[in-house]
């Protein structure tokens, strides 16, 4: 059974291209921009209105073996990019539905993680009071996806069409060690006090870097 990985690539808006070009190149089979922002983690450019940009977050998939190649191969094509261009992360897939066939492995990272990929879903509007809680926690920056629920039974409609609620998802990646005290700062927020008002989940990342040229 192949084990998959998830490469997520974050870049400047409408440059994902390049990370994309050299993934193909690499040997990847394609991948998923995702229209983001980026929140920094620098709070005195926030305050004036200098800490959050439009960027791209490009998701890729690929099996095992090439994954690596994939993952060297947007460094190096990056690296002569200017500092602080994006960042890079790979993580494990879980199981994989492709085509009718579920594949992938679930067999958990080692416990000398270094970092771990944080994701905050709720609605949207509230992202940035979750970013700013887990910056006071120790986080750096992060990433913010704009994104909508699934309808469900019971949910209003109009003219028969069920009203989807609009969702926000906050990515951050962070130290390990830092992880339990930022779930539970904003697991505090009052945005999140209500049942259903968002959730926030972990993940383990295999291997991290920040692109572009190293200053």
């Amino acid at each position: 059974m192949s084990c998959y990985k998830v490469i997520g690539v974050q870049t400047p808006y409408c440059k994902s291209s390049v990370a994309s070009n050299a993934a193909l190149k690499a040997g990847s089979s394609g991948g998923t921009v995702l229209q983001a922002r980026k929140i920094s983690g620098n709070r005195f450019a926030l305050a004036f209105g200098f800490g959050e940009s439009r960027c791209d977050f490009l998701l890729i998939l690929s099996e095992k073996e090439k994954a690596e190649k994939i993952y060297s191969s947007i460094i190096e094509e990056l690296n002569s990019q200017h500092s602080g261009f994006g960042t890079i992360m790979m993580l494990n897939a879980g199981n994989l539905i492709k085509t009718g066939n579920i594949q992938g492995e679930t067999t958990a990272m080692a416990d000398n993680t270094q970092r771990e990929l944080v994701a905050v879903i709720l609605n949207r509007g509230f992202a940035d009071d979750a970013m700013e809680a887990a910056r006071k926690a120790g986080a750096g920056g992060g990433t913010v996806v704009n994104a909508m629920g699934t309808a469900r039974e019971g949910d209003a409609t109009f003219f028969g069409v069920h009203i989807v609620p609009e969702k926000e998802m906050l990515l951050i990646a962070v130290d390990s060690d830092k992880k339990e005290s930022i779930l539970q700062t904003i697991k505090s927020l009052d945005c999140l006090s209500e049942p259903g008002s968002g959730i926030a989940f972990t993940m383990p990342i295999e291997n991290f870097s920040v692109l572009g040229k190293k200053k």
